[in-house]
């Protein structure tokens, strides 16, 4: 079946469908629009999209117009004169042609048949003249005229009923007419010239023609091939067979019979089946095709990621038990393989131009050739030599290039990108990139690692530093909250103990507080703090350097009993942390003692402040958005190298602001990029020229963005523009050879200096230049 499914449209909540379709027998750009012009108009299609290099339309209707959209699509098609084909057949008929002779053989007959016809041309050269006899060339150019070409009759037959033309039609004219006047020169020349007379024939223009036609049809299909390498890479990810654990033990089952839930052995060596975690075992991860990292990654039940496994990866040395998350279409790699696909079958924005052009392409030459062919007669040169001009200018001038020239780049550009783990969802994004002028960052989890960690303790004179923070860690076990998390984490880096705490309650807004060894300890702001009443004492002046170094500071008091004259007992303040005999129970008449101070801070992402360097390099401006206080936020900036007096810190700035922070970048006349993960990114992502989402962060950025980052490295982003500039330069390349052999070509068939044997060679090349041109993408390295 075809590949089809609904989501909410874009332009409202009505849902829209979305349909993916084989199209066989294209050949040129104007083949494209007329496909797309026959689909536009069947009743409940709101847009339609056709990709020459891809062979695939992508059809975009109306949920609510019923069901019948894929019989009414291909109908379309059919009436259009072309065939269609489900995806899956048009996938199995490219797995079926990796030979690489694979459609070679109609090329080796015409060959083989134009060749003995092409051998007196060849001795001309050396003075030789002779000639085949005129039955003999018209056996050998018969078959290739009317069997090799037929295809080439049937489509430009369909383009003539629907008062279009395509290369097709342009091709069939002209070989018609070669094969026609020698024909007719063969027929006349007895009672022309006398008996015996063997006249010059052109059955050899005509099947040169068709056969460099057909090579050059095979050499393009042979570079798309390695276009669309990426996808298969991709597909070749997947294993077919998985080992589920079940109550018998191991069972061999089909990827499609396993489900959410289940538990599946995976050996060394293998590759993960599916998404989804550790839960016995532990080993190395190989996540290089999916993410462009190429060192393994460490995976178990208790590892900082949870053990999440990725469908696709590779792996280790270790023998690992996983619990199944996510299959079939749900799966990382499923959806990797859809964005890629999608963005291969997308339309550049310059792609529109050369529609344009395309559309009124081919009668333009049509009628090229009908003047060259009065003015050669106007001149005195006869019907034969006008008739041969004509000829040249048709098959020189066929659109062949100009369809191939920005999907060939795009297919090549998003599968390089693919490889080093840079998504690209839609052309538009491959092609803005590379006008990027300010790249706005988020600041936590993007130019940072995400995770605050403890960067100082400090603790009142005569208190034990090590058991009071085993305490605190203690008082901090239960809680999910990132700085309880890495004051927990501090205390097991020292290799503290870690008791058990008693009444543990969180305080919403404020912080913790729990007993450890009968001690009361309260956790939190410094605004609970004050609150409670703390004095701070002599590390209030402390708390302020630490805060205006960009720290996010902490509390730690102490409850202790108050004695009836309202004097704190002398003992509280010195008495040993851990012991018992001078435990104090907290009571209603409570008095609160500082006893520590704790600050937080985020830690630069390996690579940024590189990264930052490397894009300031390239001219591109750096902005970091922040919610965090200034201070917090310069301190970060300065960390990584951007310059807050210069106003590369946008601070303070609320997450419903950041799309009015990308605004006001983009209102001083700048291209903007936008690198966020969280979901408090996406309007922001959304809101600039260019979104791109880190692959760590949430689905709904990934959603918003156009690239996607895989590994979250924010060196990638630079990696990204490059990819955009280089494709966006293939692009142009083969724009401006594709015109160029048109501009140049025409004229001179027109003028006599160009045979239609010649003519034919250099369009073929023109194709495979384009499709050469654009393959040499695949050796960017990043």
């Amino acid at each position: 079946m075809t590949s089809a499914s609904l989501s909410p449209a874009a332009t409202g909540d009505a849902p829209a469908g979305t349909l993916d379709l084989g199209i066989a027998g294209m050949t040129c750009a104007s083949c494209v629009g007329r496909v797309e012009r026959a689909l536009r108009k069947v009743p409940g299609v709101q847009d339609a999209t056709v990709n020459l290099a891809t062979e695939r339309a992508h059809i975009v209707f109306d949920a609510a117009s019923g069901g019948g959209m894929e019989a009414l699509a291909r109908r379309a098609v059919r009436n259009a004169g072309y065939e269609p084909r489900s995806v899956e057949e048009q996938e199995a008929g490219e797995e079926g042609a990796q030979s690489p002779w694979a459609g070679f053989t109609p090329v080796a007959v015409g060959l083989l048949l134009s060749a003995p016809l092409v051998l007196p041309m060849l001795g001309d050269l050396f003075g030789l003249h002779w000639m085949l006899p005129a039955w003999v060339q018209f056996i050998l150019a018969t078959p290739v005229q009317f069997i090799l070409g037929a295809r080439f009759y049937k489509a430009g037959w369909h383009a003539a009923k629907a008062l279009t033309g395509n290369m097709d039609l342009l091709v069939a004219i002209g070989t018609s007419a070669g094969y026609g006047l020698s024909l007719w020169l063969w027929a006349t020349a007895e009672s022309t010239h006398g008996a015996g007379h063997t006249p010059h024939l052109y059955f050899e223009a005509s099947a040169v023609v068709i056969t460099l036609v057909l090579l050059g049809k095979w050499l393009e299909a042979r570079a798309k091939r390695q276009t669309t390498a990426a996808i298969r890479a991709l597909h070749a990810l997947r294993p077919e067979v998985a080992h589920l654990l079940g109550r018998d033990g191991e069972v061999d089952v089909p990827i499609a019979e396993v489900m959410a839930g289940d538990r599946l052995v995976v050996r060394p060596g293998e590759r993960i089946p599916v998404d989804g975690t550790v839960v016995e075992g532990h080993t190395q991860v190989d996540e290089s095709m999916l993410t462009g990292e190429p060192l393994p990654v460490a995976r178990s039940a208790d590892g900082p990621e949870g053990g999440a496994l990725t469908g696709g990866s590779i792996n280790g040395d270790g023998r690992i038990v996983m619990q199944v998350t996510a299959v079939g279409s749900e799966t990382v790699l499923a959806r990797i393989i859809r964005l890629v696909e999608d963005a291969q079958a997308a339309k550049a924005p310059i792609q529109r131009l050369v529609d344009k052009v395309s559309a009124v392409f081919v009668p333009v030459v049509l009628a090229i050739a009908i003047v060259t062919l009065l003015g050669w007669l106007w001149t005195g040169a006869g019907v034969e030599a006008a008739l041969i001009h004509a000829v040249a200018v048709l098959v020189i001038a066929c659109p062949c290039a100009l369809g191939l020239a920005t999907p060939a780049a795009i297919m090549a550009g998003t599968g390089v990108a693919a490889r080093h783990g840079i998504l690209i969802k839609d052309a538009e994004a491959l092609e803005t990139a590379h006008r990027v002028q300010t790249v706005a960052f988020d600041k936590t989890g993007t130019l940072t690692v995400g995770r605050p960690r403890l960067t100082a303790f400090h603790v009142e004179p005569g208190v034990d530093e090590a058991a009071l923070l085993s305490a605190v860690a203690a008082v901090q076990s239960g809680s999910e909250h990132p700085l309880a998390r890495a004051v927990v984490s501090a205390a097991q880096e020292r290799g503290l103990p870690a008791p058990a705490p008693d009444g543990v309650r969180a305080v919403p807004g404020r912080g913790t507080e729990g007993e450890v060894a009968a001690r009361s300890y309260l956790v939190g702001s410094l605004r609970w703090m004050q609150e409670l009443g703390v004095d701070l004492g002599p590390l209030a002046d402390r708390a302020a350097t630490l805060q205006a170094e960009g720290a996010t500071v902490s509390a730690v008091a102490e409850r202790v009993a108050q004695d009836p004259s309202g004097a704190r007992p002398p003992e509280a303040a010195s008495a040993p942390l851990g012991g018992s005999e001078d435990t104090i129970v907290p009571s209603a008449g409570a008095h609160y003692v500082l006893r520590a101070l704790l600050a937080f801070g985020d830690e630069p992402k390996p690579g940024a402040r590189e990264a930052l360097a490397h894009l300031r390099t390239q001219g591109v401006r750096c902005v970091m958005i922040s919610g965090d206080n200034r201070g917090a936020a310069e301190a970060m900036a300065r960390r990584l190298g951007l310059q807050p007096e210069a106003g590369e810190v946008m601070a303070e700035v609320l997450p419903g602001d950041k799309a009015a922070a990308v605004n006001a970048l983009k209102a001083q006349g700048h291209v903007v990029a936008m690198v966020g993960d969280g979901v408090n990114d996406a309007p922001a992502l959304a809101a600039a020229d260019v979104g791109m989402a880190m692959g760590n962060g949430t689905d709904v950025a990934m959603h918003a963005a156009g690239i996607t980052l895989m590994r979250g490295d924010p060196q990638l982003v630079a990696a990204a523009l490059d990819i955009s500039r280089r494709t966006v330069a293939k692009i142009r390349q083969n724009l401006f050879w594709a015109f160029a052999y048109n501009v140049a070509g025409i004229p001179l068939a027109a003028l006599g200096y160009l045979s239609p044997v010649v003519a034919g060679a250099a369009m073929a090349l023109s194709s495979v230049s384009v499709m050469t041109n654009a393959l040499l993408l695949k050796r960017w390295r990043g």
